[in-house]
């Protein structure tokens, strides 16, 4: 999944362009081709985001930890420690897309994994600096009465097309550069692993029962960070890097959000008491 270079069009000239990794949300992800797909393009329609409705994490590249970390948990999968923003807390539950009507949750940051589908770059087997660029044929926004085609009637990329895949560019280069942060974080043995709690509670505030275990993953140690070398938190320090850790560490407060909407869309809490009680304003003075 992590690759960066020139993008292409479909070429048959080259090696045939692969996939790399594993994509969330994808199902049969193409080579754009002018001959294929004219006349094709995507239909947004009403339910935009029908494709992420079951997907409970996306991920993340390093340069979104300081957006998503207010809105979501940004957690480490797997042996790759893959960044990613928890949007729910179970497989096949989205708890910022409204099932009933497929409106993304108002005012929270649409990570860049997101808007970028269905579109995304596969690397050639022959040329690795090389790109095509795919989209999801299989994606409910690919249509054949298209809002945006991808080709003009001469089969040259539209704007909208050309936009797209400029995008594509960019994010693959933003993960390029996450690689490079988790292979660091790597060296320096900064991850460890961490489990979320959650503790039941009656309608008083009082504990009910023993904490239950909501998540376990991989995430940055402070106390690493802090027995670190002067000079190494200097080298953190001027290439972003300690911003990251702590954009990823201050993130987990949204675990608390997160269980809220879990109870929320479970039935079990109102909206209003979703909400933090606010401190009332001082009086006037007399």
């Amino acid at each position: 999944m992590f690759f960066q270079g020139e993008f292409s069009m479909a070429d048959a000239a080259t090696g045939a362009p692969q996939i790399q990794g594993t994509l969330p949300l994808y199902k049969k992800p193409e080579p754009l081709n002018a001959q294929l797909h004219k006349g094709k393009g995507l239909k947004y329609g009403d339910r935009p985001f029908d494709f992420l409705n079951e997907t409970h994490f996306v991920p993340v590249t390093v340069g979104e930890f300081a957006s998503a970390g207010g809105d979501y948990p940004i957690i480490f999968l797997g042996e790759s420690k893959i960044s990613v923003a928890v949007m729910g807390l179970q497989a096949g539950e989205n708890l910022f897309v409204d099932s009933k009507t497929s409106e993304y949750a108002p005012f929270h940051y649409v990570p860049a994994f997101v808007r970028r589908y269905p579109f995304v770059g596969a690397v050639h087997t022959e040329e690795k600096d090389r790109f095509t660029v795919c989209v999801d044929t299989q994606s409910h926004l690919f249509s054949d009465k298209p809002d945006f085609e991808f080709f003009d009637a001469d089969g040259k990329p539209t704007e909208f097309t050309q936009r797209a895949i400029e995008f594509v560019r960019r994010y693959e280069s933003d993960v390029a550069v996450t690689q490079l942060f988790v292979d660091r974080m790597k060296e320096l043995d900064m991850f460890e692993e961490q489990t979320t709690r959650f503790q039941p509670r009656d309608q008083a505030g009082n504990p009910v029962g023993e904490p239950q275990v909501v998540a376990t993953y991989w995430g940055l140690s402070l106390k690493k960070l802090s027995e670190l070398p002067s000079k190494t938190l200097e080298e953190l320090r001027d290439n972003s890097y300690l911003g990251a850790i702590y954009a990823h560490v201050l993130s987990q407060a949204r675990w608390e959000q997160i269980m809220a909407r879990a109870a929320f869309r479970a039935g079990e809490v109102t909206s209003s008491s979703m909400s933090r009680p606010t401190m009332a304003p001082p009086p006037p003075e007399a």
